[in-house]
């Protein structure tokens, strides 16, 4: 266990690197100069001159990089350019509100496509079935700001149930929780289908295994060997589609923070994209692609803990 968890750490710093790598090929690859994009084009050569040396890009590509991760390992990611604060402090402020999305979403994902799943599977062939299959297939092909923007116009504009903008009062319960309710549900509803047709599929697979079988044979009731039983197995390949999606699950974060304009990484991002505040970028790109290394790693470990044949076939 012990070897396996060093490789796939391994794998996770290598895939850091490379994003970052790309990262710094994409800010050339860009077009327009960036300080005439962030100071405007009025800006004297001189103001040009000193913001590119604030954010580095006078240097090659390769010293860029190398005094990246430098500083990056002593948990120095540069300061924005234009308030002088750690990048690192402006991530953290922001990050909190993301994750909360991000989690409150997955979480409500899973409470409901589990269920449904295994429904599915307890009552396969018959018109439930048939309609989860339909409901859940039909969810996964609307996109996160579709459902956005029509639930902020049918809750929020046509109904005024729920707030339209922000996250809510600072210190409030309630209204931060209101706030939640329409981002989180654009964001979890495609991935109820998602994990309600995995769970169903992996389901199906499970219940014709021997184990299944001789439960049935002590009479044991349907929902309990769904429950007790299949579930503990067929759940593997669900983690694994849960850490994986986590990066678009924060995708889509992003774009549902712009329509409810949520403060959280998406603004950050946007703001520091549209007026080329390169350290901004990096560091929150950093950040985020390493929480999501991170889960995949955890995931990775979890299902080779519940699944020793993960571990022989990633040594083999």
């Amino acid at each position: 266990m012990l070897a396996y968890a060093v490789k796939r750490i391994g794998l996770g710093l290598l895939i850091l690197v490379l994003v970052m790598v790309a990262m710094y090929a994409a800010v050339f690859l860009v077009p327009g100069d960036p300080a005439t994009v962030a100071l405007g084009p009025r800006a004297t050569p001189e103001l040009k001159r000193l913001l590119i040396e604030r954010m580095g890009l006078d240097q090659p590509v390769w010293w860029q990089i190398i005094e990246f991760f430098r500083n990056a390992l002593t948990g120095n990611l540069g300061y924005d350019v234009w308030s002088n604060r750690p990048v690192s402090t402006l991530v953290l402020e922001a990050l909190p509100n993301t994750l909360i999305l991000g989690l409150t979403a997955l979480t409500v994902a899973l409470l409901i496509g589990v269920p449904l799943g295994c429904l599915s599977v307890m009552r396969r062939g018959t018109a439930a079935d048939a309609v989860i299959g339909v409901l859940s297939v039909g969810v996964i092909a609307v996109p996160s700001f579709v459902v956005a923007i029509y639930s902020l116009l049918l809750f929020a504009v046509t109904l005024r149930w729920l707030p339209a903008i922000g996250a809510g009062e600072a210190g409030d319960f309630v209204s931060q929780a209101k706030a939640l309710v329409m981002p989180a549900a654009a964001i979890a509803l495609g991935w109820i289908g998602y994990i309600a047709r995995m769970v169903r599929a992996s389901m199906m697979e499970v219940m014709g295994e021997p184990h299944i079988r001789t439960a049935r044979s002590f009479g044991l009731p349907e929902w309990k060997i769904v429950s007790k039983y299949a579930l503990r197995i067929a759940i593997i390949p669900t983690i694994s589609l849960v850490a994986v999606g986590l990066g678009s699950i924060l995708s889509s974060a992003v774009f549902v923070e712009a329509v409810f304009a949520r403060p959280g990484i998406g603004k950050l991002i946007t703001d520091a994209v549209n007026t080329r505040n390169y350290p901004v970028v990096m560091g929150t790109v950093l950040i985020m692609t390493a929480i999501y290394v991170s889960i995949t790693i955890a995931a990775d470990l979890l299902i080779a803990r519940l699944d020793p044949r993960v571990r022989d076939v990633f040594r083999g």
